[in-house]
């Protein structure tokens, strides 16, 4: 019972992470469409934002895991939290020069604290208990993770969106008196959320400093990964989770843009409902907003969805086989996708939106199943998946470039072939999962 009790301690306050990184992760994205007009960038400039934070992932997970193996889960969520502190107090000096450079190293420097914390969370809560319902916790802890992603795009269009940057003529046509405080209100923008935010991560690793998390493993972890690169299903699961986080930081990254290349705005405003949905949740009249705000507040939706998904897909996954689960929602998405790429106005902007409702349990699953049959060299596996994070930083400027050489209509056709390849890894393990009860 001691034990039961200690391992739900640790589920709760690890879970808080998940809550914490989401909710981060997705005001990067909120960062996008305001950097593209403040540094003149086209999408694909655009996209190598997100190519500076997930590329961490690549060059850091394995590294990661070994820190982990030498200063313990403890010591590593702490190292992780501080790292992600500093990476969000880099945006003030980013800000404050408008130096695009800094911005970068400050979301690299981001993402290095998530990936530390990503590679000791993940593996943790799947062995908080019985296999059998690893991937209804992980589901469960990643549903809460939702929860910050769903909070972060409304507060991101009230506090970063709202106001109308100006073009770099616009900028150049002000005398000098109001240029400089153009720049420090452009500046504020985006000082004033992260010192928040890095403030609040220091008190949650103060907290952690605090907290006993429990021993779980029968032996030290080797670092030798020349095994588990053998595990048929760890490659194929891990080109899975490279594929979902591609596809779905891209739509989430692009969402705004897409949004206001179908001219919604306006239909925003001249719908009822609509327009009431984002004068609530940007707590003011939306004809003073720019079209970025009112378009960027349903954002909200599409995180709020994966969320939803996630709380339903704890249960799902605890009565249905989860490998049958993933190819259910991942066909969900594909179709939605369709939908939107053959329709306009609402329809085309919530069909695209319930995508997010698909992709949610495509992490946790994805994660849960490829570390399956592991046992003691989950670790290692972990840093085989975390890295392939990586698909984060690949799609979303391939992405753009379709785009930019495109449309937005023939971008999404790349992001079916991501859930495509995850439709057949969900039906490989499937097959994997009768063969073995045979």
């Amino acid at each position: 019972m001691n034990q039961k009790k200690s391992y739900r301690t640790a589920f709760i306050f690890v879970t808080i992470l998940f809550f914490l990184w989401g909710f981060i992760t997705v005001l990067v994205d909120s960062l996008i469409p305001r950097l593209r007009e403040v540094f003149t960038l086209s999408y694909f400039q655009a996209g190598m934002v997100q190519f500076a934070f997930f590329g961490a992932y690549f060059l850091l997970s394995i590294p990661a895991g070994y820190i982990l193996s030498k200063i313990g889960y403890k010591k590593g969520i702490i190292l992780g939290l501080v790292t992600m502190a500093v990476g969000c107090l880099l945006f003030y000096p980013a800000a404050s020069y408008r130096i695009f450079g800094i911005f970068m190293f400050g979301y690299f420097t981001l993402a290095a604290g998530i990936t530390i914390l990503q590679v000791a969370a993940n593996p943790y809560v799947t062995i908080l208990g019985p296999e059998k319902t690893a991937s209804s916790r992980l589901n469960l802890s990643q549903a809460f993770n939702s929860l910050g992603t769903a909070i972060a795009p409304a507060l991101g269009a009230l506090f970063i969106l709202q106001d109308k940057v100006k073009t770099t003529a616009e900028i150049e046509a002000l005398d000098p008196t109001a240029q400089t405080s153009y720049y420090i209100s452009e500046a504020s923008a985006v000082q004033t959320p992260f010192l928040g935010i890095a403030a609040f991560i220091i008190i949650i690793a103060i907290v952690f400093f605090f907290v006993n998390l429990p021993k779980v493993g029968d032996k030290e972890a080797s670092n030798d990964y020349r095994g588990v690169l053998k595990n048929r299903n760890l490659i194929l699961g891990a080109i899975g989770l490279f594929c979902y986080v591609g596809a779905e930081v891209a739509l989430g990254s692009y969402m705004v843009n897409y949004f206001l290349s179908l001219d919604l705005a306006e239909t925003v405003r001249e719908t009822s409902f609509m327009r009431t949905i984002a004068s609530w949740i940007l707590s003011t009249g939306i004809s003073a907003s720019s079209d970025m705000a009112v378009v960027g507040v349903f954002v909200t939706f599409y995180w709020t969805g994966a969320m939803i998904g996630r709380f339903i897909g704890s249960y799902l996954t605890t009565i249905f086989n989860p490998a049958r689960v993933l190819s259910v929602f991942a066909v969900g998405a594909i179709s939605m996708i369709l939908i939107s790429t053959f329709s306009v106005g609402l329809v085309a902007m919530w069909t695209i939106i319930a995508v997010g409702l698909f992709n949610s349990i495509m992490f946790p699953t994805i994660f849960s199943l490829a570390l399956d049959g592991l046992g003691d060299d989950k670790a290692q596996g972990s840093g085989v998946l975390c890295t392939m994070i990586v698909g984060g930083a690949i799609i979303p400027p391939a992405y753009g470039f379709l785009t930019d050489s495109y449309s937005f209509k023939i971008a999404l056709i790349l992001v079916m072939i991501c859930y495509a390849y995850i439709f057949y890894y969900a039906w490989t393990n499937k097959r994997r999962a009768v063969i073995m009860n045979n």
